[in-house]
C-alpha cells in the first residue's frame, strides 16, 4: 500500500504549489490593475491639481525645506547622468518591486505575506489620497522654474501633454509610490535577511529620492507623506516573527518526521536496567523453611510441616506416626500449630 501511495504525495504538493503562485499572481495582478484605473479618475482636475501644486510649493517654502531645484541642478551637471536618472525613474520601480516580491515568495514566504499586505494596503491609502487631492508634479508648475528632464533628456513614461495621456495619471504626485515602495523594499529586505550589510538596502530608497524631486516628478512633502503613511500600515500590520535560522526556504518547509516513541523504540537484549529503575521491581519473597524439630523428640526434619503462609490462621493437624516406631503418639502443639497469632 505505501509503494501505490508515496509517489502521489509529491505530485500533490506540486499541484498545490502551481495553485498557490497562480493565484497569488491573479490578486496581485488584480490589485495593479484597479490601482491603475482608479487612478485615471482625477485625470481631467488640471485646474484643481495646478491650485494644490502651488499650496504644497508654499508649504515647503514656510517648512523651510530645501527647493527640488538643488538636486536637479546636480543631475544636470552631466547629460549621461541625468539619463541615468530618467532611466531609474522609468525602469526600477516596478522592476526592483517584482523581483523582491518573487524572492519573498519563493524564499520567505511569511515575509511576502507581509509585504504583500502592506504594500496593498499603502497604496490603497494612496489611490484614496490621489482622489481626494489631485496634485501636478513640481515639472508642471510655473513657479518651481524646473525643467521636465524626461521631455528633454529621455527617457519617459509621461506624455508632454497631462490631459492626453491614458495611459498615467500625472496629476497624483501625492503620495509618492516610487519613495514609498523603495522604502517597503528596503525595510522588507532587512526584517527577512541576516546579513551584516542589510542595511545597505536603504540605499535603494535614499536614491530614489534623490530621482523623484531631481527628474521634477515629486515634491519632498511627496516622499514625507508617503513615509507617513507606510509608517501607520506597518503598525497595523503585525510583522512576522523570526524563524530559526535555514528553517524558512521555500513557500512552505516540509515538517520534521516524528521519531520513534519511547514506546516503539526496541530495546536490546543486553541493555542493563538502571539502578535506579531496579528498586521500583520489588524483590521476591523468600520461600519458607522448615523449622526445625525441638530437642529430644526425636523427629526427623521431614517430618516437621512447612509453616503456612502469615495470613493463615487455622492449625495444621499433627501427622500420624506409625505404629511401632517408638515415637510418642502426640507432638507438641507448639511444634505443629502454626497461624496468624503470635
Amino acid at each position: 500500500m505505501t509503494s501505490h501511495t508515496t509517489p502521489a504525495r509529491p505530485a500533490a504538493g506540486k499541484r498545490d504549489a502551481r495553485r498557490r503562485l497562480i493565484r497569488e499572481l491573479l490578486l496581485v495582478a488584480s490589485l495593479f490593475a484597479v490601482y491603475k484605473a482608479g487612478r485615471m479618475l482625477s485625470t481631467g482636475r488640471t485646474d484643481e491639481a495646478l491650485h494644490n501644486a502651488d499650496r504644497v510649493w508654499d508649504a515647503e517654502r514656510a517648512l523651510h525645506l530645501p527647493g527640488e531645484g538643488v538636486v536637479q541642478r546636480l543631475l544636470m551637471h552631466s547629460d549621461a547622468l541625468v539619463h541615468t536618472a530618467n532611466t531609474y525613474y522609468a525602469a526600477v520601480h516596478f522592476s526592483a518591486t517584482a523581483l523582491f516580491l518573487v524572492w519573498l515568495y519563493l524564499r520567505r514566504p511569511r515575509h511576502y505575506l507581509w509585504t504583500r499586505r502592506v504594500l496593498a494596503v499603502l497604496t490603497g491609502a494612496a489611490l484614496a489620497l490621489h482622489l481626494s487631492f489631485p496634485l501636478a508634479p513640481p515639472r508642471m508648475l510655473g513657479a518651481a522654474h524646473l525643467v521636465d528632464t524626461g521631455q528633454v533628456y529621455g527617457p519617459t513614461v509621461y506624455r508632454a501633454e497631462a490631459a492626453a495621456d491614458t495611459v498615467a495619471n500625472q496629476f497624483a504626485a501625492m503620495p509618492s509610490l516610487h519613495f514609498g515602495w523603495a522604502l517597503m523594499l528596503a525595510i522588507g529586505m532587512i526584517a527577512a535577511t541576516r546579513s551584516r550589510w542589510r542595511a545597505l538596502w536603504l540605499l535603494h530608497p535614499l536614491v530614489t529620492l534623490l530621482v523623484v524631486v531631481g527628474t521634477a516628478n515629486h515634491y519632498w512633502l511627496d516622499a514625507i507623506v508617503a513615509a507617513a503613511l507606510l509608517g501607520a500600515t506597518l503598525l497595523l500590520i503585525p510583522r512576522p516573527t523570526p524563524a530559526r535560522r535555514g528553517a524558512e526556504t521555500g513557500p512552505e518547509a516540509p515538517a520534521p518526521s516524528p521519531g520513534p516513541t519511547p514506546a516503539s523504540a526496541p530495546v536490546p537484549a543486553s541493555a542493563s536496567v538502571p539502578a535506579s529503575a531496579s528498586a521500583l521491581v520489588p524483590a521476591p519473597a523468600p520461600a519458607p523453611t522448615a523449622p526445625a524439630p525441638p530437642p529430644g523428640s526425636g523427629l526427623p526434619p521431614a517430618l516437621v510441616p512447612a509453616p503456612a503462609p502469615a495470613s493463615a490462621s487455622a492449625s495444621v493437624p499433627a501427622p500420624a506416626v506409625p505404629s511401632g516406631s517408638g515415637l510418642p503418639v502426640s507432638v507438641p502443639a507448639a511444634v505443629v500449630s502454626v497461624g496468624g497469632g503470635q
